[in-house]
């Protein structure tokens, strides 16, 4: 059942309702719990939700938070939402004929005036409380304490050449590069000869639209061992909680240092349409066990690690996708689950990005993260088109499309709204990179930096100090955290 579209009343009035049988139930839950009386309980609490708001019973209830709207309904399981992915007319990216869930919860927050609460971060769900009472049954305090998102400490030391860069507020450049199919040495050297100089780090997808390619992981570690600085994507879509925690760990052996935390796209968008998708973890709880692991050295499990991996942790953001209003406190939802750095979807409508940022910046966000703006190469106008229709809260402009189809040479028209818009973001305060898009078009990267002046006569990646000691997780031996240049 939506409650999108019921008068405001109505989710004031579930909302009262569910509070005053909440109160009631847990006075008298230690006297149902574990009684013959649960059973039959459970399965009127079931019955009732599932009649009124379609909920799933995960037995860790968000419903208050959500504006009466269960986020369990949403096709990727999200339970901090929305993703990237909402259409225009607020459809649901898996389900386009579907609402998406979350819009749904922003209009119910609205109504029940508590916007802010769209920015908590909620728990993941546990598959063995599926079924149970959650009225019956509170969230224990260890488990609180184990899902919670760590400070950090304000002196932390950099973890990596990006975030030093970003720490001493030089304007960073990072591009993404689709890792190939198959993987032949020389054919990897010559994609990355485009990238080569001319930016701080490349970004490598993890399963792109839901296809295959070659691991982010994989490619992170050929692309440390080509004196590049990678920023490794980790998706939810395709493993479970052991899998995302062993490849954090891997990737940190390994030399990683900077990690983006993502949903993924649906399953269906890929060449592999009948795989069956994850989604255990959302991107707000891998962030914050990305940042658990990091920052104390510990799995979700609570098992202590021997030393904390030093890491960078960070997230995307759609600034562009519907619901345009809650996008700034989905970022903060974001940062308060760990994320240090943001990478954007592409930004070609600058007057409503900055928009956005104006709300950014009134949270104070700018200043518990670094955000890099995401642009790309628009080649033609053909190209622009697929763009709109495809990409999820890429919003670009009719202006600039139709520049396109009226120019006699359109490579040259894109660079040049490239560099205008480059021009346009760096001037938005709050603003502490770019990062670059340039989809089958990464041999024009070099022009493009050279022309916008994005490294100011200084060397991509450089990095002329040693990086400090790390300490073990819960001890005082410190180890060594060396970064190379890149």
């Amino acid at each position: 059942m939506s409650l999108a579209f019921l008068p405001p009343k109505f989710p004031r009035f579930f909302a009262a309702v569910y509070g005053l049988v909440e109160r009631i139930v847990r006075r008298l839950g230690p006297a149902i719990r574990g009684s013959h009386l649960e059973r039959p309980f459970t399965a009127v609490e079931r019955w009732t939700k599932a009649v009124l708001f379609d909920c799933r019973m995960c037995g860790d209830c968000v419903l208050p938070a959500t504006g009466m709207v269960c986020p369990m309904r949403c096709p990727k399981g999200m339970r901090n939402g929305p993703c990237g992915g909402v259409r225009t007319d607020g459809g649901c990216e898996v389900a386009p004929s579907r609402r998406c869930v979350w819009t749904e919860a922003w209009h119910g927050l609205k109504v029940q005036e508590r916007s802010r609460e769209f920015a908590v971060v909620h728990p993941a769900r546990r598959h063995d409380w599926q079924g149970r009472s959650a009225w019956l049954h509170t969230t224990p305090p260890e488990e609180d304490a184990a899902t919670s998102s760590p400070a950090e400490a304000v002196l932390r030391d950099p973890a990596s050449p990006l975030e030093g860069l970003l720490r001493r507020g030089v304007f960073a450049v990072t591009a993404e590069m689709t890792p190939p199919d198959v993987i032949v040495r020389d054919e990897f050297r010559q994609r990355l000869a485009h990238y080569r100089g001319c930016v701080d780090a490349v970004n490598v997808p993890d399963g792109p639209g839901a296809n295959c390619h070659l691991s982010s992981l994989a490619a992170a570690a050929l692309l440390i061992g080509e004196g590049l600085q990678p920023v490794m994507q980790l998706c939810c879509r395709d493993r479970n909680v052991i899998a995302l925690q062993a490849d954090i760990l891997g990737a940190a052996a390994l030399g990683v240092r900077n990690l983006l935390c993502l949903t993924g796209d649906g399953i269906g968008q890929g060449d592999h349409a009948w795989a069956r998708p994850v989604f255990e973890l959302d991107s707000a709880t891998l962030l914050q066990t990305a940042t658990m692991i990091s920052a104390q050295g510990r799995l979700r499990s609570g098992r202590v690690l021997a030393e904390a991996p030093p890491l960078f942790v960070g997230a995307t953001i759609s600034p562009l996708a519907e619901p345009l209003e809650a996008r700034a406190l989905n970022l903060a939802r974001k940062v308060a689950a760990g994320a240090r750095f943001v990478q954007t979807q592409y930004c070609f409508d600058v007057p409503r990005f900055e928009a956005f940022m104006r709300e950014v910046r009134d949270l104070g966000l700018h200043e518990r993260c670094h955000i890099l703006v995401g642009l790309g190469f628009l080649s033609s106008a053909r190209a622009a088109a697929w763009i709109q229709r495809h990409v999820a809260g890429a919003n670009i402009p009719d202006s600039l499309i139709r520049r396109l189809e009226h120019s006699s040479d359109p490579a040259k028209t894109g660079m040049d709204i490239c560099l205008e818009l480059l021009d346009q973001v760096r001037a938005i305060p709050g603003v502490a990179g770019v990062h670059l898009m340039m989809h089958r078009q990464a041999h024009r990267l070099s022009e493009l930096v050279e022309r916008s002046g994005l490294l100011a006569g200084r060397q991509a990646g450089a990095w002329g100090e040693a990086m400090p000691a790390r300490r073990k997780a819960g001890t005082g031996v410190a180890r060594s955290a060396q970064c190379s240049d890149s």
